[in-house]
């Protein structure tokens, strides 16, 4: 077993570790475990009479240093329990080992929370046997390496569980010669690291921006560079309202007595329909008209025809939709002059085009 005054030193070399406390993880931590160890050879060795009860139980307290968040060094002391049996001089045999060990571990992250982790040092032992319960007490010391690995999971940010195994190689009583010793240990063991985790920087409040003084905020603004005169939505877009606009083309003129639309005109009628076009939810009226001479009801037909020749031309030449064009004749009863003189009745002879189309005006504050 270790005296007292080792357990002291040992005791008194981690009090730095939980001194250095800061307001972050320290690279310092410390720990303890419990497990079960078997030596090798023990009641298999063919030397070996009969086996008495063993005290498998094995314990270790330890403090370690991070280099990084993968690699440290630990300095601990470990209790490997204790072995009985009796050989075949009838002599009942009590085994133990303890000792300081010092050793270099690396960790690699599975998961999250999870890791691996691997280890190798040597172990600075004593080997005591209680024979004959104690009568013939003997003891060794001596340097066994060790190898070992684990599996982790940190509970939190500073405490870590790790199930544990351990390999230790030439275990020897070399005094009298007696043992030649392995031993396999299996064991939990938890371990505190100093500090408080960091946390996580609270980002500074910015002030929200709009730099088209719109009301909307850069960060939500859809339509930069809004005129500050326009209303907008809830995207910083400026609103728009659609307005019925009227747009007289122009008249045609029809020789006497004819709704056969001229050759001249048809230019006339081309830029009527790339109008349309632009517009495409535009309607136009097209009027037809005559003048004060005949009889009233022939004139009224001739006027129809002539606003229904343009509107084919329109509908069928040019592809304006049926539905946006409407012909309809007045005869004689909206003449541009009055009169039956050759002035009056060559102005009168006539269609005209009024064309209805939609506006779109930005909504102003």
């Amino acid at each position: 077993m270790m005296n007292n005054t080792l357990k002291a030193i040992l005791l008194t070399s981690m009090l730095p570790f939980a001194a250095n406390a800061a307001q972050e993880l320290t690279p310092w931590y410390v720990g303890g475990g419990l497990g079960v160890n078997n030596y090798e050879p023990n009641c298999d060795m063919k030397t070996m009479k009969v086996c008495g009860e063993d005290d498998p139980y094995a314990w270790d307290v330890f403090g370690g240093y991070l280099f990084n968040d993968y690699f440290g060094v630990e300095l601990g002391y470990r209790d490997l329990g204790r072995a009985e049996w009796v050989d075949y001089a009838n002599k009942m045999n009590d085994v133990g080992v303890t000792g300081v060990s010092l050793g270099v571990v690396g960790f690699w992250p599975l998961a999250e929370r999870w890791s691996i982790s691997t280890e190798m040092g040597a172990m600075n032992y004593t080997l005591s046997n209680n024979k004959q319960w104690g009568s013939e007490y003997y003891s060794d010391s001596g340097v066994a390496p060790y190898v070992g690995a684990g599996v982790g999971y940190n509970i939190t940010e500073n405490l870590k569980l790790q199930a544990k195994y351990r390999r230790y190689e030439n275990l020897d009583e070399d005094k009298l010669n007696s043992f030649e010793m392995e031993s396999n240990y299996w064991g939990l063991e938890l371990s505190y690291r100093f500090g408080t985790p960091a946390q996580a920087a609270t980002p500074l409040a910015v002030a929200a921006i709009d730099s088209d003084n719109d009301g909307v905020t850069d960060d939500l603004d859809k339509c930069p560079d809004t005129p500050k005169t326009h209303k907008v939505d809830s995207k910083g877009c400026t609103i728009y309202i659609e307005t019925a606009e009227q747009r007289d083309v122009g008249s045609i003129q029809f020789a006497n007595d004819s709704s056969k639309v001229k050759s001249e005109s048809y230019q006339r009628i081309e830029k009527l329909a790339a109008y349309m076009n632009k517009k495409p939810k535009s309607t136009v009226l097209i009027s037809g008209h005559a003048s004060d001479v005949g009889k009233a009801d022939y004139n009224m037909t001739l006027s129809d025809k002539r606003a229904q020749a343009v509107a084919k031309i329109l509908i069928e030449k040019y592809g304006i939709d049926q539905s946006r064009v409407e012909a309809k004749g007045f005869g004689i009863t909206q003449p541009v002059i009055e009169g039956r003189t050759a002035e009056a009745n060559k102005a009168n002879r006539r269609i005209e085009a009024h064309v209805t189309g939609v506006k779109k005006e930005a909504l102003i504050k």
